[in-house]
């Protein structure tokens, strides 16, 4: 170089110039350098080391552009971190300077491992040099990595363990606090997390780290207790019973008076989680024969301890007991059993002794978590399962309790017996087996007040039903068969109003206990036949009856998902039937007119609907395409050959002028059809496209016509995209238009429009634009137009029969943002548009369709779309203000800032509409007015004695949902800008 350049010159800052420029062209460029280069600028750098200290910046900064050199000689990453740990007092340095530093021994340890550890423990002293003292936390974070690689990595810690831990855990336990509008982003758990990854990363440190995190336990400051809590968790990890014996004690004793005396759930929860692995670890180690178990002896401290306070009488630590010996017992198989065989006898001595249902119920509760945790292992061995000695002793005591008349007893004695069936198969005796299902037979049948145990013993018959089929068909379902039979008597039919619960509770049981393939092949044929009983009789019959049987028979079918084989004889078994039933009650006679009619009847239908979708979705396609091959003839050419007793009075025709009882079928057609999977191919699906089309327009019964609508929207809504549906989409286009131009056939094509519209939507095809602008143009329609309005919570809401996932229909997953992105800024410029008879349509859409979307979304669009929102408010249609409510409420909590710049009409219209004459407007209104209290109080307090004033009079109104929503919004009303609140 030649003398009197910027490298050479006698002034400092000159030097530092120079060397800054070229620094800053290598940063650029070293991936160019040649090795001859890089050796010469490694030499140069290394001896500017020793310059003025207003040189070493720009210094550092060259050498970390060296530092990722790929042509970098063997030797040379040596070189420069010895001349920086010589050299360089790097933390007298500038924060990003020593960053530079950190980020050079990174770098090196990245690329020249092997290296670096030829150095030996001299490279651990030299960085321990550089981190001492250190301060900033985006320069920990980086150090605490450069730590945790250097123990991982098996780097040479020499005899500077002591120092390298001394140096890290003098930031334990992380004490900050990032400061406003930090642009780092560098969190207080970070750190936390990078600094745990250091201390428990290497048993070599359980000597110094063990004493400090009991210190740290038995202080007093809630954060410490944590963060030393969760890192003994992690250390247990790593560590063995060797480093851990030596403060065993005192370890448990922490752990125990925190979990007996804390104030705070989550540090009991942290003591029980490091217990647990604790145990976990002294579980872990292998141990010589001739080597002390420390386990047992740990595990005998805690027995010690805990095992006096289970029989204190006041029983006032007795949960705190029983959680220190259920966390270690969940540890390991060694361990549950060690506890299990201890405690168990003292918690079925003391259940006997107190007679208390109440305190029977904790020691219950306590057992069920021992008998929770000893199915977390198995047992190969009969003979080591450590129930076996006491499983006399807890059925006695599990029928007990559900013979005691305390229902919470009771609750508990259902949750044990399903706990304790659910061991080993073979843990009960068939004699058990019989007991437990006659007293969840008569469980299932208790009355309204007892309600929660009903349902747990119906989960629990379903529960154990799976694992011991024979006993529940042997014991169970004769008994459910008997009383359904007692129930269809006519005895039992003049008495209904006195049996209609325990008839209904006897078809529940029999749905629950449907979860075994075997079960399924009594209770299905069971509730098939009651069903053809009611058909059968000459008594009224009332659609709730038919109902609570098509109810039982979907949870059936929901079970016999999970099981192909199940869920196809349900399928072919049930169908049929269903069927028949109402192929047969759609054929005009006059004998048996009355359980026909029910059958018809439209929730009947909605009923039985739900449980043909079910059965069906689950098919496989060539499962499926057997099913469809019977039931699509039926419907179209009247094929019944398929169905049981199909002798019929006359043709089932429900597309050729049939019957209004025929035409109302096709509702279970589109329940089927609509249900299968894509790849099963319909027969005849151009025709049947066409008799839906057709029907869909049909005047004179709106559930046939709208059925027939939607099961052509939901077969649309599948079909692949070709020409086939191009001329599907074109009928239905032509049918729609001519509709809508006749006065007989409007309300119909409307409903057609809609449906196509969405399954158009759902799937997101082209013309799904031109269906949606015609509905939103019949918003001005004098006729149609609140239909219209309506009929946009019909395009963003889920439906339950048709177009549904579960279904397989063909649902995009953000079809509501696209819809919302594409509507919106019509509706709003059509609603400013309308005439002013109009403009409620129009709101009443747009309430519908902001609504149901995404709140994520809608946060941004808030301020150009809230006055519209605040404009519904005023509409007099109660719809409208109940959707409106219901969108503003979770914005209130989500936006405050936008919110509180309307706060004067918020609070105005929300008072106002707190004496709507709609019960459900009121409650929305009031809950609005409790939502408005997270807005920023500076705002709110100049309106609290108005609000409080207003307030009072919905205290006094005539519904209790709304007092109660009163007295809520109005108390937090009361409390605002109150110290703490």
């Amino acid at each position: 170089m030649p003398r009197g350049s910027s490298l050479e010159n006698p002034e400092p800052r000159t030097r530092e110039r120079g060397i800054q420029l070229l620094s800053q062209v290598l940063l650029q460029c070293h991936s160019l350098l040649l090795e001859k280069e890089v050796v010469h600028l490694v030499l140069f750098y290394e001896n500017r080391l020793k310059d003025h200290h207003l040189v070493i910046p720009a210094v550092l900064r060259g050498l970390r552009a060296l530092s990722l050199c790929v042509t970098l000689p063997p030797g040379l990453a040596v070189s420069v971190l010895k001349a920086i740990f010589q050299e360089v007092h790097v933390q007298s340095l500038p924060q990003v300077d020593r960053h530079t530093v950190y980020s050079i021994i990174t770098n090196f340890m990245r690329t020249r491992e092997e290296e670096l550890k030829g150095l030996g423990a001299d490279f651990t002293f030299g960085f321990i040099q550089v981190m001492d003292g250190e301060k900033d936390p985006r320069n920990l974070l980086v150090a605490f990595r450069i730590v945790h690689d250097l123990i991982s990595r098996d780097y040479n810690l020499g005899p500077f363990v002591e120092e390298l831990f001394e140096v890290t855990s003098c930031y334990f336990p992380i004490d900050f606090t990032p400061p406003p509008n930090d642009p780092h982003g560098i969190q207080r758990e970070d750190l936390i997390l990078s600094l745990r990854a250091v201390l428990a990363s290497t048993p070599r440190f359980a000597e110094f780290l063990l004493p400090l995190l009991i210190e740290k336990v038995d202080s007093e400051i809630l954060s410490a207790k944590l963060d030393s809590l969760q890192t003994l968790n992690a250390c247990c990890a790593v560590y063995g019973q060797k480093e851990l014996k030596d403060f065993l004690p005192s370890l448990w004793a922490s752990i125990r008076r925190e979990v007996f005396q804390t104030a705070s759930e989550r540090v009991e929860a942290e003591g029980l989680a490091a217990l647990q692995s604790l145990t976990a670890c002294l579980s872990r180690s292998v141990l010589r024969a001739d080597a002390e178990d420390h386990l047992d002896f740990f595990l005998s401290n805690i027995l010690q301890d805990c095992r006096h306070h289970l029989c204190e009488p006041d029983m006032k630590l007795v949960w705190p007991s029983a959680k220190l010996l259920q966390a270690a017992a969940g540890a390991s198989a060694r361990a549950c059993d060690h506890i299990t065989s201890n405690v168990l006898p003292l918690l079925l001595e003391q259940f006997h002794r107190h007679s208390q249902s109440n305190q029977r119920r904790t020691i219950l509760e306590m057992i069920l978590g021992f008998l929770k945790l000893q199915q977390k292992w198995s047992y190969e061995n009969k003979g080591e399962r450590p129930l076996s000695a006491f499983k006399d002793q807890l059925c006695s005591l599990i029928f007990t309790a559900l013979t005691d008349p305390n229902t919470q007893l009771q609750l508990v004695g259902v949750r044990t017996l399903t706990v304790l069936g659910a061991q080993p198969a073979d843990l009960l005796s068939s004699g058990d087996l019989e007991l437990a299902v006659g007293h969840l037979y008569r469980l299932s049948f208790l009355e309204e007040d007892a309600q929660s145990c009903r349902v747990a013993a119906l989960e629990a018959s379903g529960a154990l039903a799976t694992l011991y089929p024979v006993a529940f068909s042997s014991h169970l379902v004769p008994k459910l068969a008997e009383e359904l039979c007692m129930g269809e008597s006519d005895l039992a039919r003049e008495k209904r109003s006195t049996n209609c619960s325990r008839h209904l509770r006897c078809l529940q049981a029999l749905s629950a206990v449907s979860t075994h393939p075997s079960i399924v092949k009594e209770t299905l044929p069971l509730l098939l036949q009651h069903l053809c009983q009611l058909n059968k009789g000459n008594v009224v019959v009332e659609p709730s009856e038919v109902i609570a049987v098509c109810q039982s028979l979907q949870r059936v079918a929901e079970k016999c998902q999970l099981d192909p084989e199940s869920c196809w004889y349900f399928h072919q078994t049930a169908i049929p039937c269903l069927l028949a039933l109402a192929v047969q009650a759609s054929m005009a006679e006059k004998e048996h007119s009355i359980m026909r009619k029910v059958l018809l009847e439209d929730e009947v239908l909605a009923a039985m609907v739900s449980v043909i979708g079910t059965a069906t979705t689950h098919l496989s396609p060539d499962l499926a395409a057997q099913s469809v091959a019977c039931i699509v003839p039926l419907f179209l050419d009247g094929n019944i050959s398929f169905l049981p007793e199909n002798s019929f009075p006359c043709r089932f025709q429900p597309f050729q002028d049939g019957s209004s009882g025929q035409r109302r079928l096709v509702a279970l057609l589109m329940a089927f059809v609509c249900s299968l999977p894509r790849n099963v191919e319909i027969p005849q699906l151009n025709q049947l496209m066409r008799e839906l089309l057709e029907l869909s327009c049909c005047p004179g019964c709106p559930f046939s016509s709208t059925a027939a609508a939607k099961c052509f929207a939901g077969l649309l809504n599948k079909h692949p995209a070709g020409q086939q549906l191009d001329e599907f989409l074109q009928l239905a286009v032509d049918k729609v238009e001519a509709g809508l131009g006749s006065g007989a056939h409007r309300s119909q094509a409307f409903t057609l429009l809609l449906w196509v519209t969405k399954a158009l939507v759902l799937r997101y095809h082209p013309l799904s634009s031109c269906l949606t602008d015609r509905l939103m143009g019949l918003l001005s329609d004098s006729e149609l137009g609140p239909k219209a309005a309506d009929g946009f919570s019909l395009l963003m809401s889920d439906c339950t029969d048709v177009l549904t996932r579960a279904g397989h229909a063909d649902v995009r997953i953000m079809f509501r943002q696209r819809f919302f992105t594409d509507n919106v800024p019509a509706l709003v410029q059509g609603f400013h548009a309308a005439p002013q008879d109009v403009k409620p349509n129009y709101l009443k859409g747009l309430s519908h369709v902001l609504n149901r979307l995404p709140k994520p979304v809608l946060l941004p669009e808030l301020p150009t779309l809230l006055s519209l929102l605040l404009e519904a408010l005023s509409c007099p249609d109660c719809v409208v203000q109940l959707s409106t409510l219901s969108c503003l409420q979770p914005l209130l909590l989500e936006a405050p800032q936008v919110m509180s710049l309307h706060v004067d009409t918020l609070v105005t219209k929300f008072l106002n509409l707190s004496s709507s004459p709609s019960m459900a407007v009121r409650i929305a209104a009031l809950q609005c007015m409790h939502a408005l209290t997270r807005l920023p109080i500076p705002v709110l307090l100049p309106y609290k004695p108005q609000v409080i004033r207003a307030l009072a009079k919905p205290l006094d109104d005539k519904k209790r949902l709304v007092r109660k929503e009163a007295v809520s919004a109005r108390g937090e009303w009361f409390l605002l800008g109150s110290p703490g609140s």
